[in-house]
């Protein structure tokens, strides 16, 4: 190499040209069906995992590769198989930490998908498949990026390197944390980059600087002792649905907008984003309005919002003329950056209780809590991701903000405190991670791939 522009022009090609291998391996990650849930096949994870390992040891790159996993808090159980692999930094480089999950979301309904999930598929640009996006496109930019590094550079390569991809980010990563704890001392690192995250669309890339936190809870309402003849009682007696369904009303205000005292909102600008925008990316139908106040990417990014994602309730085919004693409700409340998922927590509970109708005892149970995450832009790890997101996408990136939560960050940055975090991704809004005929945009791909191999190159220039 005679100038530092002849080394990234030679990082940028090695990358453009990894670009189809990395393809043809995320086939084939894609073809395992691994769902960490204990209703599947759970050696279907460990054969991810292993396949994952075989691809970084193929590599010859790392001090070591191996496949590992961690006790999950409070239980007997051990966390689902992680891919751990690590090189030390030479010469004062840094460290970064490249991380991404090999397990996926269930397939659902298999009728809906366009062809079978776990049988990748190239459709008009775009490769189809459960994992193809979330998060198997993701080990594969980290892969293709570290190979683009070698071919180009060899043995000149001097950035330490650790690798952390996890087993059951979409089971709750129930072992993360002691997963971190017990691998401190090799999972440390300067720079923290975390592929699970999305993009402004197909052609912009985006820097996620903000995330919504995420509290669930379990609410059961009960009303009766017993089951009662609704032709007999109803009208005096209220049932537990009537309960739950008046209840769940007084979540929400006339404009659809969350009507719980003391959650917070973050003041922050937004870039355009239009009504017609959210109608084709949400999939929203033509006669339904959107709800809540604001600029929508602020309903988005920067405010609270309530959603039931699930209610015990008699199926339609077994309706009987009965008054339902009690039911249970499951409730996701994402949480605006700047207050903790307890404290808003907090403020939902104290708020069901106060209006628990006629009286309908309520029990509070399975809470699962997740904090916002705010990224420090000021870094020199942000600059130089925006420089190579530049020359990778061709377009500079913008800065967003998910309203989903990734909770593990919270993690990430209480056990490692000093690192810079970046947030990126290789999905764009058309991507339908977790729904039926999820996709990965094949130019995202290529871009975020050589995007990734051009800041790896600039973090192995770098002295800390």
């Amino acid at each position: 190499m005679t100038s530092d522009q002849t080394r990234r022009d030679a990082v940028r090609a090695a990358a453009a040209s990894a670009v189809p291998a990395a393809l043809a391996d995320l086939g084939a990650l894609v073809r395992i069906p691994s769902i960490a849930w204990p209703a599947f096949d759970q050696s279907q994870v460990a054969r991810s995992a292993d396949a994952v390992a075989e691809l970084f040891r193929g590599l010859g790159f790392f001090d070591r590769v191996e496949v590992k996993s961690a006790a999950v808090p409070g239980t007997d159980e051990h966390g689902q198989p992680a891919v751990l692999a690590t090189r030390a930094a030479r010469n004062g480089r840094p460290t970064v930490l490249l991380y991404a999950h090999h397990d996926v979301q269930p397939p659902g309904d298999e009728a809906l998908w366009d062809s079978p999930p776990f049988e990748p598929t190239v459709r008009d640009g775009r490769l189809y498949g459960r994992g193809a996006a979330d998060d198997k496109a993701g080990i594969m930019a980290h892969v293709g990026a570290l190979r683009a590094l070698i071919e180009a550079l060899g043995d000149d390569v001097d950035l330490g390197v650790a690798v952390f991809v996890e087993g059951e980010e979409e089971y709750g990563s129930r072992s993360f944390a002691t997963f971190l704890a017990e691998n401190a001392d090799v999972l440390r690192a300067d720079v923290i980059v975390v592929a699970d995250s999305g993009n402004w669309d197909e052609r912009t890339p985006g820097l996620t600087v903000s995330l919504r936190g995420m509290a669930r809870v379990t609410v059961g309402v009960r009303t009766l002792d017993h089951a009662s003849h609704s032709g007999m009682f109803g009208g005096a007696v209220p049932d537990a649905t009537m309960a739950a369904v008046k209840l769940l009303s007084t979540l929400w205000d006339e404009d659809g907008a969350v009507a719980v005292e003391g959650l917070a909102e973050r003041d922050a600008p937004t870039p355009e984003y239009d009504e017609a925008k959210l109608r084709e990316e949400s999939g929203l139908l033509p006669g339904v309005s959107p709800i809540g106040r604001g600029t929508i990417l602020s309903r988005l990014w920067n405010k609270p919002s309530i959603t039931v994602i699930g209610m015990d309730v008699t199926p339609v085919d077994a309706a009987s003329n009965t008054l339902r004693p009690e039911t249970s409700v499951v409730l996701s409340m994402r949480v605006a950056p700047g207050q903790t998922a307890r404290d808003a927590y907090a403020a939902l509970e104290a708020h069901l209780r106060a209006h628990a109708p006629f009286g309908a005892e309520l029990t509070f149970s399975d809470h699962d809590f997740g904090d916002p995450f705010l990224v420090d832009t000021s870094g020199w790890a942000v600059a130089d991701v925006r420089a190579a997101f530049a020359e990778g996408y061709g377009v500079d990136s913008v800065d967003v903000g998910v309203g989903g939560s990734i909770p593990f960050i919270a993690d990430l940055v209480r056990e490692f405190p000093g690192a810079q975090i970046l947030v990126t991704g290789v999905e764009d809004p058309n991507a339908r991670a977790h729904s039926p005929n999820e996709s990965l945009h094949l130019d995202t791909f290529r871009h975020a791939l050589i995007a990734e191999a051009l800041l790896l190159e600039s973090l192995d220039a770098r002295t800390v």
